[in-house]
């Protein structure tokens, strides 16, 4: 069955992976995190994350069934609910391959995962069924389930296992028969009876060791066969000890049987498969011809959807919590490709609205931005910690969510999807050793200009500021000439305002269809307002407005002195 709830039927797609330097830059760990603090689950949710797609039917499809579960909590509910059982039924690929085994033990599991299957399938049905839909994956799986359940026979399957199991399952205790060397240690064990009856007494040692007092015969009797050399296979049971397990209380007996899996795999378990086996041949007849009739049980692979199911229903949750402290979270509307646009109302930064959801006390502002024939090529300028790192990664972090069908932080978000995120943030230390830090830098820019198309998005963070300014300066020009020059869309936000004081040279000089813009971040009455406008660079206005707020202009420390 080719099912998927990541894309349509049938419907192949390319995508393009994001660089470890992209899922670091735009924090995509800590955004993992916060959705999950299972591993498994994180790792699903990143691998699916990190391969973005520009396929728009793609982009809807995710988007309609996101949108399906987030307007229906009871459903995204009922599922997470199944993730256990559906976890519990990975493994199930291997049925078909298992089924000539003669083992009881792993008969009696396959059994169990077909009985977990069934009441997975039903369940699943039941949950599509109480909901309205819209959207095409979730349809097309409601679909799927109801056929499964409606053509495989359900009811009968659940007889027939209930009653097979039901026969295996009259098997309450084994007794088995340890011979010892001369050392009183334990060589050869086997099966003596399989009884219906479960063993109660627990005074086996005081029995045995009475018995022992009073000079009774040993039983001499060897008429008994199929005994079998024991070796433990865990170093760790060597350390038990058999001879407390053969002669100990019966709890004891159940410490070494006991196995988190239900085959029998630990060594004394293993010891005894054949000779069970071989006395309960009837019942493993029984079972095997059971799952013979089912083995052609179509839909085995939804397990496959397991990753996908925990992706949507845990940013369902992330977003739920975000909506409940009042920010704005919005399902974005597609553009054409060809546009290269985004129009954005009120963009903040997820990061922040995770911060929120924690507990921080943190005043999110949301700004208005776009791609488009006005401009495409952002020289973004601004004090320190005046939010231009802040709102470069919130451009990127929405660009993600939106592929991924993912509501978007802001209050509305019309784009046109981007082939790949490129970001280019300052390295760590450590890494710049050897081509030192402007080689480093440059480096990862010609890497980035061998992938960017004119579809790709490129966020620049303080790129070339650890140079002198004349060199940053003279690399910086050329940069943003061949971001015109390819067309791609971006926020290169630096300290050199010489930079964006270039703008006309830019646009009138040089070959590209997407034209530079200078973007600012603003200072109000000497405060950071973190609000992003389109002006020319503010230069030293930026450090006025700091220095009258902590009264440090010459005119201000000199009315000080005088007053003394």
């Amino acid at each position: 069955m080719d099912f998927s709830l990541l894309q349509p039927s049938d419907y192949t797609f390319t995508y393009k992976t994001l660089t470890p330097q992209a899922v670091n830059d735009l924090s995509l760990d800590y955004i993992c995190d916060s959705l999950s603090k299972d591993v498994f689950e994180r790792n699903s949710i990143k691998n699916l994350m990190i391969n973005i797609t520009e396929d728009e039917r793609v982009i809807k499809y995710r988007g309609d069934i996101f949108d399906d579960l987030l307007k229906n909590p009871k459903l995204s509910k009922e599922l997470e609910q199944l993730l256990s059982e559906l976890a519990e039924l990975r493994e199930l690929d291997k049925f078909q391959k298992d089924t000539d085994a003669s083992d009881l033990w792993l008969l009696i599991n396959r059994l169990r995962e077909i009985d977990g299957y069934v009441n997975c399938i039903t369940k699943i049905k039941q949950s599509l069924e109480s909901v309205e839909l819209h959207s095409e994956g979730l349809l097309k799986l409601k679909e799927i389930v109801t056929d499964i359940h409606d053509n495989s026979g359900f009811p009968e399957i659940k007889k027939d296992i209930e009653e097979t199991l039901a026969i295996a399952q009259r098997i309450k205790s084994i007794t088995i028969g340890v011979n010892l060397d001369n050392l009183l240690k334990p060589s050869t064990v086997g099966i003596i009876s399989m009884n219906t009856f479960p063993i109660t007494d627990s005074g086996l040692l005081k029995n045995f060791m009475g018995k022992i007092k009073q000079g009774d015969e040993l039983n001499s009797d060897s008429a008994f066969s199929s005994m079998k050399t024991f070796h433990p296979q865990n170093p760790s049971t060597t350390k038990i000890g058999m001879a407390q397990v053969v002669v100990g209380a019966q709890q004891e007996i159940h410490s070494v049987m006991a196995t988190e899996l239900p085959t029998g795999s630990d060594a004394l378990s293993s010891s005894m498969k054949k000779p069970v086996t071989a006395i309960v041949k009837k019942i493993v007849r029984d079972i095997k011809a059971t799952l013979q009739k089912y083995i052609s049980i179509s839909g085995f692979t939804l397990v496959s959807l397991v990753p996908e199911i925990i992706f949507y229903i845990r940013w369902a949750d992330l977003i739920n919590k975000i909506k409940s402290k009042g920010l704005p979270l919005c399902k974005a509307e597609l553009i054409p490709n060809s546009n290269r646009e985004l129009f954005t109302k009120g963009i903040y930064n997820l990061k922040l609205a995770i911060k929120v959801t924690e507990g921080d006390d943190i005043k999110i502002i949301g700004n208005n931005f776009e791609f488009s024939d006005k401009g495409r090529i952002y020289i973004m300028t601004g004090p320190n910690r005046g939010g231009k790192t802040i709102f470069t990664q919130a451009v990127g972090i929405a660009f993600l969510l939106a592929q991924n069908g993912i509501y978007v932080p802001a209050q509305a978000f019309s784009f046109s999807p981007c082939d790949n995120i490129f970001t280019h943030f300052p390295a760590d230390e450590n890494e710049t050793v050897d081509l030192g830090r402007l080689g480093e830098e440059s480096q990862r820019i010609a890497e980035i200009f061998n992938m960017a198309t004119d579809k790709s998005l490129l966020l620049f963070n303080e790129s070339l500021a650890t140079t002198n300014v004349a060199e940053g300066l003279y690399i910086a020009k050329d940069v943003v000439k061949a971001m015109k020059y390819i067309g791609t869309r971006t926020v290169f936000n630096t300290h050199m305002h010489e930079l964006a004081r270039h703008l006309d040279v830019f646009n009138a000089e040089n070959e590209g269809s997407s034209k530079v813009e200078s973007l600012i971040t603003g200072v109000e009455n000497g405060a950071r307002s973190f609000k992003v406008s389109i002006a020319p660079p503010q230069g030293v206005s930026y450090a006025r407005d700091i220095a009258l707020k902590y009264g440090v202009t010459f005119e201000q420390i000199k009315k000080n002195l005088d007053s003394k």
